[in-house]
Order: structure tokens, then C-alpha cells, then sequence
């Protein structure tokens, strides 16, 4: 790892380096559930020794709960955030590690088991998720259902409890950058969304969590903007016609 990453990587964890506790504010209650059907938007984003959800390491994941202010516009909670320990027999590419920056055996991560990784992210998403009067967590991630798949497989192999996100149903920046502001990378998008992009950050887990939440909170921000209709308002109980499971 050069000189001065590992503070890069781990300097801004350091205040926070497992799960923050989500305040139960009431301005999200009812207001979100209405918005999105009785799903309450969590951005995720998770930092792999490869590609392979089943046979590569998780190696960091960041969590963002997205609220509702009482004027109907959306921002981020506090940041959840955890290094994680390669489970039992997991395989690291090297070609990751260069990609990411991640030096899993780095004595400053104070990485956690996946299971303990788990519950310090996934307990407090599904108390806001009732805190909410939502139905469940919908995960929202830039390329979502690569996020889906490391956090399906590792709750698979602790037999995590009660994981509050739907089993398929996903919020994806990709596309819905690509439609805002035709930019599909998340660093452009972020760019063009006026949010800027530090490279340095790029690839922290957290960091991407953050850039990604801003982004997604900025373009149903932005709609809402220019569709002051707001059909979702007269639809009625959210989830009222039973959700997918």
C-alpha cells in the first residue's frame, strides 16, 4: 500500500469504523413509504477481493439510509460502515487488491466476521425500516445487483437472521444517471450531477456509498422538481398491494 493510503482508507472510518446508530428521526416516517411503495431506499456499496459473490472475500461495506426532510426532499442519514474479514476459505484476487487498494491484512482496518459485519449494518436498516412505516429495505447501488449479490452470499454463509433488504428489487444509479445526465461511471455521473469526484477517495467503500446516495438523492431531488404532480402521493397504503418477496 503507498505512503499515506492507509490513512486515505481508513483515516475517515477511524470516528466510525463500524456501524453509526441512526437517530430514529420522524421526519421519514410515512412521507418515504408513500414515496417509493412502502420501501425504504438504503444505498449500499461493498469492496470485494473479486468478482465471484460466492468464492471472492468481502472486504469493506458502507451503508446509507435515504430519509425524508418534511418538504418531501430526500437526503442521506448518518454513513453504517464496516471493514470486513475475508470469511473461511475465500479466494482474493490479486488483480482486485490493485484495482481497490485494499490491504486485507493492514493492522489498521479493525475488520469484523462478516456475521458481526452484518448485524452492525443490517439491525439498525431494519429499525429504520419500521421506524420508516416501511415494508422493507430496497437496496440502491451504482451497478446494484453486484452490492445484491455480496450481501446475499455473505448473509447466506452466517445464516444472518431477518435481512431486511428485498430479495431482488433494486434502485440503480447506472441507469438512472444514465437517463439524468447520460454518464453511466459513477465518477462522471457525480461530476455531472455537480457533486465532484475525488479519485484519492474512489474505491473506499464509504466514500463510494457516499457519492452514490448524494447522487441518487440529487436526481429524485431534480425530478420531483419537474414533475411537481407527484402521482405517488394519491396511490393510496404504501405496499398496499402486497409486495414481492
Amino acid at each position: 500500500m503507498p505512503e499515506g493510503e492507509g490513512q486515505r482508507r481508513f483515516g475517515k472510518c477511524a470516528s466510525h469504523p463500524y456501524a453509526v446508530a441512526m437517530k430514529e428521526d420522524q421526519s421519514i416516517v410515512s412521507g418515504i413509504a408513500r414515496r417509493f411503495r412502502g420501501f425504504l431506499p438504503v444505498v449500499v456499496d461493498v469492496e470485494t477481493a473479486g468478482f465471484d459473490a460466492r468464492r471472492h472475500a468481502l472486504l469493506e461495506i458502507a451503508a446509507i439510509i435515504i430519509r425524508m426532510r418534511p418538504d418531501g426532499v430526500l437526503e442521506p442519514a448518518a454513513p453504517l460502515a464496516c471493514h470486513v474479514l475475508p470469511f473461511m476459505g475465500s479466494e482474493i484476487d490479486p488483480r482486485a487488491l490493485a484495482f481497490n487498494g485494499i490491504d486485507p491484512d493492514h493492522p489498521f482496518r479493525d475488520a469484523v466476521p462478516e456475521h458481526e459485519a452484518l448485524a452492525r449494518i443490517l439491525v439498525p436498516i431494519r429499525k429504520a425500516v419500521a421506524v420508516a412505516g416501511c415494508n422493507r429495505a430496497i437496496l440502491v447501488g451504482h451497478n446494484a445487483h453486484f452490492d445484491l449479490n455480496f450481501l446475499a452470499a455473505a448473509v447466506e454463509r452466517t445464516g444472518f437472521k431477518r435481512n431486511p433488504f428485498h430479495a431482488f428489487s433494486v434502485f440503480d444509479t447506472v441507469t438512472l444517471a444514465g437517463l439524468m445526465f447520460g454518464q453511466t461511471v459513477l465518477a462522471k455521473a457525480a461530476r455531472a450531477a455537480g457533486l465532484g469526484w475525488e479519485n484519492s477517495e474512489a474505491h473506499a467503500a464509504l466514500y463510494d456509498a457516499e457519492q452514490t446516495a448524494r447522487l441518487f438523492c440529487t436526481i429524485v431531488n431534480r425530478w420531483q422538481e419537474l414533475d411537481p404532480v407527484r402521482v405517488w402521493e394519491g396511490s393510496g397504503e404504501p405496499g398496499s398491494d402486497s409486495l414481492p418477496t
